[in-house]
């Protein structure tokens, strides 16, 4: 488990500043397209816009998602340790960052909440690839201005990549919004 800690430790301010960076540029783009305008605070009151509880539950997903850039990909990985495939790698983020256990293939998670459109994409939703000559067969976290955090495969590490690379762009295959647990 120490080694592992390392591992987040290492790099932990790059990724934030890269997160930080998406996140910003998605949530202005996403604020303005919303109409969303938050009136000043009250001095005393705390109030929170619906883009601002939004920004909240992506943000922690996004930052445990940009915790495990650079583990390695591992075919049925489950853990960060032993390494994870693309399925592990949703499946370790959503119980980390919110206690929420998903089902363990990229098949399976393609059931699971609301479908969404590519155009309304949000940080936190998942996008769904054919990559195996079949419908779902992996699948990744969106980040924001086009891009995704995901396991690739054999050999590879967790990476970001964009959207916008041909390759993805011929194999998307849909995204789905998972709604954060109720608090307990």
């Amino acid at each position: 488990m120490a080694s592992f800690q390392r591992i987040f430790r290492i790099g932990q301010l790059a990724r934030f500043a890269v997160i930080s960076s998406i996140l910003a540029g998605s949530m202005a783009v996403a604020g303005s397209a919303w109409g969303v305008d938050t009136p000043p605070l009250k001095e005393g009151i705390k109030q929170t816009s619906k883009l601002e509880d939004l920004t909240h539950q992506a943000s922690e997903l996004a930052l445990h998602a940009m915790g495990m850039l650079g583990i390695r990909y591992k075919y049925g990985g489950n853990s960060p340790e032993e390494g994870l495939d693309c399925s592990g790698l949703i499946n370790v983020i959503f119980k980390e960052a919110w206690g929420k256990e998903l089902p363990r293939t990229s098949k399976e998670l393609s059931r699971e909440g609301e479908r969404v459109e590519k155009t309304d994409l949000q940080p936190g939703d998942l996008v769904f690839y054919n990559t195996l000559r079949r419908s779902f067969s992996h699948v990744g976290i969106y980040l924001g201005d086009r891009k995704f955090i995901h396991a690739p495969s054999s050999g590879g590490q967790v990476r970001i990549e964009s959207m916008d690379l041909d390759y993805w762009k011929k194999r998307f295959n849909g995204a789905r919004r998972i709604s954060e647990p109720e608090p307990r």
